[in-house]
């Protein structure tokens, strides 16, 4: 039985020091240090000129996100996650660096979220956020993962943890930015039972 409180000790590459990053369920007390993680970490990573994708977009469809109403909400979707679905996060001393949303079907295992927050990139909070989701996951199916096609840090991130893309290509509509109209196009990546 896997125990939902890992604790590992990571060495910084950056300022060459030991972090202490716990691995935890996310419960609904998370919910603003979650959404922080993910607007940080969009704001880095998803504007794009050649795809049309601007820094307004992405501000935009964050907008409400930290109102009281849309956080409550929010918290009871954590509270009670949808069947097969775990969301982890990664904490330093208090402070949410990093998410992860996994779920597992009769199929296939999916891989929906992981981020880590800009300013911890490179110091393998992402490897162990994964690490400890693929323990909720079952062994035996694939993995999927739709990343954005130019995410040239996560399709690395992936590869390196033995994705493979599918060939497969496509256009969510719930990515369509509001302010220009532009889709975030993606890449399906597949991960074989190991």
């Amino acid at each position: 039985m896997f125990n939902p409180y890992t604790k590992l000790k990571l060495l910084c590459r950056k300022e060459h020091c030991v972090m202490n990053l716990v691995v935890a369920v996310a419960v609904p007390a998370d919910a603003f240090g979650i959404r922080q993680v993910l607007y940080r970490a969009w704001l880095a990573t998803y504007p794009n000129t050649e795809y049309g994708i601007t820094k307004n977009d992405i501000e935009e469809m964050f907008t409400g996100y930290f109102l009281p109403e849309s956080l409550a909400l929010y918290q009871k979707r954590i509270e009670y996650p949808d069947v097969g679905s775990t969301g982890l996060v990664g904490r330093i001393d208090d402070r949410i660096v990093g998410f992860c949303r996994v779920s597992t079907s009769l199929l296939q295992n999916q891989l929906h979220t992981l981020y880590v927050a800009p300013e911890y990139h490179g110091n393998g909070i992402g490897t162990a956020l994964w690490n400890t989701a693929q323990e909720y996951l079952n062994p035996l199916h694939p993995t999927i993962v739709e990343v954005a096609i130019y995410n040239s840090r996560a399709i690395a991130f992936y590869a390196r943890h033995g994705f493979v893309d599918t060939g497969r290509r496509m256009f969510n509509p719930a990515l369509t930015m509001k302010h220009s109209g532009s889709i975030i196009p993606e890449m399906e990546m597949r991960r074989l039972p190991v």
